[in-house]
Formats: structure tokens, C-alpha cells, sequence
């Protein structure tokens, strides 16, 4: 499936992009994550935290305008066609 991802603030520095249309077979949000910390070296340990449950530090993940924090986390689905947004809370997200 086809998902576009668009990123904020440094993350957009560090990728090197600010919007990215992925091609991926991850079921969740999470595994989204983690497949673009490994695309992008420079994200790593930035989206998710160090034990894979849930999002990094101040970091906000939206998909479709929500915050996955209040869908189901990680665990939140991933459709075709998705957006989801990386956004640093300091750049206009809440960390919630």
C-alpha cells in the first residue's frame, strides 16, 4: 500500500524531505515508524522510544488530523492512501 508521509520542523531537516510517499506492507502505525528510522538513519530512535511502545519523547504522529496517542497508539491501522504527519510538539503539536 501507499502511504504519504510529511514531515515537520528537524525531522524534515535531518530526512532531507518533507514529504515522502512510502510504498509499504506495515500493518500499523508502528511499524511504519519503524520502517522509516530505518529509511532515514537520521530519524532513528526519534519516532518511536527505545522499547517499541510507543511514540518518542515530544514527537506527534497524526493520521487523518489525530493524534494516534488518542487512536490506538502504535497499534493504530495503517490504510491505503493514508497521511501521516511527524511533527516535534514544539512545532505546533501537543504531547499529550
Amino acid at each position: 500500500m501507499e502511504v504519504e508521509c510529511r514531515l515537520f520542523g528537524p525531522f524534515r531537516e535531518d530526512a532531507g524531505v518533507e514529504r515522502a510517499v512510502h510504498e509499504t506492507d506495515a500493518d500499523s502505525v508502528g511499524d511504519l515508524l519503524w520502517e522509516l528510522e530505518r529509511a532515514y538513519p537520521s530519524l532513528s530512535g526519534r519516532l518511536v522510544d527505545e522499547h517499541g511502545e510507543t511514540v518518542a519523547g515530544s514527537t506527534v504522529v497524526t493520521k487523518a488530523k489525530k493524534d494516534v496517542r488518542h487512536l490506538d497508539g502504535l497499534h493504530t491501522p495503517l490504510d491505503d492512501g493514508d497521511v501521516i504527519r511527524l511533527v516535534p510538539s514544539v512545532y505546533g503539536g501537543e504531547n499529550r
